[in-house]
């Protein structure tokens, strides 16, 4: 029986000069992404009129094309007039996410395992996804780790890094967790297995520092300033799993659901605090103009 391959929500792609509705057919099996993993994403939101750091966004996916030998086709400015021009199809009444791609289609002359930057191909995403993190999260240290820039293209936001996130989600699920927190190679915390993480003690705000091994984010970096010109000392450095243990309050970051509380963290509860909230709090007043926060 074959499997259905229309998406699951309202869904909108450009390329090629067009926009095409639903999960049109774009990559065959002799596409070296298919066959090799050539990709790379990446994902912004809208929800309530706003799309935040949009710009920012679009221009991560020429970065993290050039890091994984492919080739930018369209500017970071071309990316969001087309993403701003894909919002307008839809009603607005559910927030939508919205994902530029690049992927190559041939492997380099003499190596078919290089892509060859040249069969570079580019698609924009425009798919609805409410917003999650309602009711907080709960975590569970990952058996599996990050890899380090030695092993992996961890400098590039490319799919092929996901099967990794993908299995340390499926197992915290088996043992009646959401998500995972996860170790780099050296056995420190980086992050969990989908979104960037924080901890709060003592009032002070700490967070893994960016080492290579994992996305800091957007958001990440977006919260991080929010947080430190409302005042609060917040620190990047390694921290191990038992510095987790210990925090007051646990809470993540990410583009999907922006600022989400952890209520649980293996055999220990928590609290969303005041420091989660108002974490979220500064970040949706920044996004919506509300304060003076604007870089």
């Amino acid at each position: 029986m074959a499997v259905d391959t229309s998406p699951r929500s309202t869904t909108w792609t450009h390329v090629d000069g067009e926009w095409l509705p639903g999960n049109p057919p774009l990559i065959g099996p002799t596409s070296h992404a298919m066959w090799l993993g050539s990709t790379v994403f990446d994902g912004a939101r809208w929800f309530d009129g706003i799309a935040p750091d949009l710009d920012l966004h679009c221009q991560r996916i020429n970065r993290s094309a050039l890091a994984m030998g492919l080739k930018p086709v369209k500017s970071a400015e071309e990316i969001v007039a087309l993403a701003w021009e894909g919002v307008a199809k839809f009603d607005g009444a559910t927030a939508i996410y919205i994902k530029p791609m690049y992927w190559g289609e041939h492997g380099s002359p003499g190596s078919v395992v290089a892509v060859d930057a040249e069969s570079t191909r580019f698609a924009l995403c425009l798919f609805e996804a409410p917003m999650g993190g309602h009711g907080g999260t709960s975590l569970t240290v990952s058996p599996y780790r990050r890899p380090s820039p030695e092993t992996a293209m961890t400098e590039a936001k490319t799919g092929s890094l996901y099967p990794n996130s993908g299995r340390m989600i499926a197992e915290a699920r088996s043992r009646g967790f959401d998500n995972a927190l996860v170790r780099d190679l050296n056995g420190n915390v980086v992050e969990t297995a989908s979104s960037n993480v924080f901890m709060v003690k003592d009032g002070v705000v700490m967070t893994p520092a960016a080492n290579r091994t994992f996305l800091a984010g957007i958001t990440r970096a977006r919260v991080i300033d929010l947080l430190r010109k409302a005042g609060f000392d917040v620190h990047e450095a390694a921290f191990s799993v038992e510095d987790f243990m210990q925090a007051d309050e646990i809470f993540t970051t990410g583009n999907y659901s922006k600022v989400v509380g952890v209520t649980r963290l293996d055999g220990r509860d928590l609290q969303e605090g005041p420091v989660t909230r108002k974490a979220l709090e500064l970040y949706m007043d920044w996004a919506f103009g509300r304060s003076e926060s604007e870089e």
